[in-house]
């Protein structure tokens, strides 16, 4: 009984050296076609040279729901006095950062002089490094002028001041 079962497990299993024709069939790779009429007419072609190895995408998940910050002039989140404190203390804080964020984008003005800085040291001779200076500056304003905006943002999703 043992033998026979053995047996038919071999018998199941491919010959290691034989190997079934691959078809490609558009952006999908198959074994599965029995002959060329099949692969014409499914219009699929022969894979040849080199093995295919096809791994499938981790099948998606359901998107989680989005949290939603509180509208403007909406109650504050909690009634708990340490709470208040703690939405008081970051408000503080990001309007302190929001004055020096204001503050460096007015020292960059003033400094941009409307793209036309002065030019300083070895500029005067050599005219790209002055551009790159613009072009830094201009980044730099840049830069900065987003942190105000997100700032401001962080502002209008705390609870309105007491």
């Amino acid at each position: 009984m043992k033998h026979a079962l053995v047996l038919a497990l071999a018998a199941a299993v491919p010959i290691a050296g034989a190997r079934a024709q691959v078809y490609r069939c558009g952006n999908e790779y198959t074994n599965s076609i029995r002959d060329a009429r099949e692969a014409q007419q499914r219009g699929c072609k022969l894979v040849e040279g080199g093995n295919v190895t096809v791994i499938e995408a981790p099948k998606a998940r359901p998107a989680p729901a989005p949290v939603r910050a509180p509208a403007a002039g909406a109650a504050p989140r909690a009634e708990d006095p340490a709470q208040r404190a703690r939405d008081g203390e970051a408000r503080r804080i990001l309007e302190a950062e929001l004055k020096k964020a204001e503050a460096r984008r007015a020292e960059l003005l003033k400094d941009y002089n409307n793209g036309e800085p002065e030019k300083i040291g070895i500029e005067s001779r050599n005219y790209q490094r002055y551009l790159d200076r613009v072009a830094e500056m201009k980044a730099s304003i840049d830069r900065v002028e987003s942190d105000i905006a997100g700032i401001k943002r962080e502002i209008a999703r705390l609870p309105p001041a007491q």
